[in-house]
């Protein structure tokens, strides 16, 4: 079967953080508003008063101590508590595209490559902001590609999903070059008056550069991608039911359900044993063993989901350097959470080096792909 190598890899970061402390001042401040306002109905006991956060419980809950978002103010306005991002003529890049090309061109230009040398672009993230034209033939147009593209979202796992995408393009002959990005702008679809979700995430695009091994002779910092496995069990343990058929039933538009929710405890206890041995059998099958491993670039969701799945791979606790977190500057940045990891962490393994990249999240969904450094 016909290698296929990630050359490049791109990050775009945007310019506005969030800390935890300017969270949960916001998110207090709305708390006593509406406590105030449900007095007499709290009084009467048939409501129940809001309870205020602190960022330790952040913290302990998640591992998350900032995240960056497209928009600040919009978010800790406690009148608003969403981002404003004014909507853009059909003549404009919308703002996925934008995130996006940026992403792109930092990858590209690790690969030594121009737009115009790719033949596929995979957009992969939890949201694409519009159903059609698909925003990856907008990315394509912006950078000149040749061929194809698509949008696709299989939620947090979108990444790994479409780098498999990615290679079975190459491997089947359709595509030489391909590339994937994760324009991911979670600050809207999250409910910031929610106490047990409004830390969890954060806004930024990752973008990934696959090419078949013979076009990649004498790049530096090479991958190949040798073995992937995809999973999908269904759950509604975390869901978003925003959608076209909404403006179908009035009733229902302003209900919670249509931005992210979950039951956390409950993800908790079923996605980590999944994921760990998923990981586990996938090394097996390749005649591999957890300790061959240099590097774990896992979903960055929760501190305390990643230490326990490194834990129940590798059969001990993995230091910071096995199993890299960016989420706590981050925050939980969906299907580019993994990739950031790898972007951020993978210059210092040495030729021959293996390494997993894993997300996971809604759906249940699940990809591990295997890596090994080549170059």
């Amino acid at each position: 079967m016909k290698s296929v190598l990630i050359t490049g890899t791109g990050l775009f970061t945007p310019s506005q953080r969030i800390s935890n402390e300017e969270l949960v001042q916001s998110f207090n401040t709305w708390v006593e508003g509406w406590n105030h306002e449900q007095a007499a109905a709290i009084a009467a006991g048939s409501v129940t008063a809001k309870t205020p956060s602190s960022a330790e419980f952040i913290e302990k809950a998640s591992g998350i101590k900032s995240r960056f978002v497209m928009d600040r103010d919009g978010v800790l306005d406690p009148q608003r508590m969403k981002p404003h991002l004014p909507e853009r003529s059909n003549d404009e890049p919308c703002i996925q595209a934008e995130m996006a090309v940026a992403a792109a061109r930092e990858a590209l230009a690790q690969s030594g490559l121009q737009g115009s040398d790719i033949d596929l672009v995979i957009l992969a993230c939890s949201n694409p902001q519009r159903a059609y034209p698909a925003v990856a033939i907008e990315v394509q147009q912006l950078l000149g590609a040749q061929g194809f593209a698509y949008d696709m979202n299989v939620a947090c796992s979108s990444a790994t999903f479409g780098i498999q995408a990615g290679c079975s393009a190459i491997q089947s002959g359709q595509a030489r070059r391909v590339l994937m990005v994760n324009p991911e702008i979670c600050s809207a679809h999250l409910n910031f008056r929610d106490r047990d979700s409004h830390f969890i995430f954060g806004d930024a695009c990752t973008a990934v550069i696959l090419e078949a091994a013979e076009l990649a002779v004498g790049k530096s910092n090479v991958y190949e991608v040798f073995a992937s496995r995809l999973m999908t069990q269904f759950s509604n343990n975390i869901r978003n039911n925003a959608g076209f058929l909404n403006r179908c039933d009035e009733a229902g538009l302003g209900k919670d359900d249509k931005l992210f929710v979950q039951e956390g405890r409950k993800v908790f206890k079923e996605v980590c044993p999944m994921v760990a041995e998923m990981i586990v059998e996938q090394l097996a099958a390749n005649q591999l063993q957890p300790e061959q491993l240099s590097r774990l670039w896992l979903h960055q969701a929760n501190l305390n989901m990643n230490q326990l799945i490194a834990r129940r791979v590798l059969g001990r606790d993995a230091t910071p350097l096995e199993a890299p977190v960016i989420l706590d500057r981050y925050a939980n940045t969906s299907s580019a959470g993994s990739i950031i990891a790898f972007h951020l962490h993978r210059q210092d393994l040495q030729t021959g080096d293996l390494g997993v990249i894993c997300s996971f999240g809604a759906g249940y969904s699940a990809g591990c792909l295997l890596v090994r450094k080549v170059a």
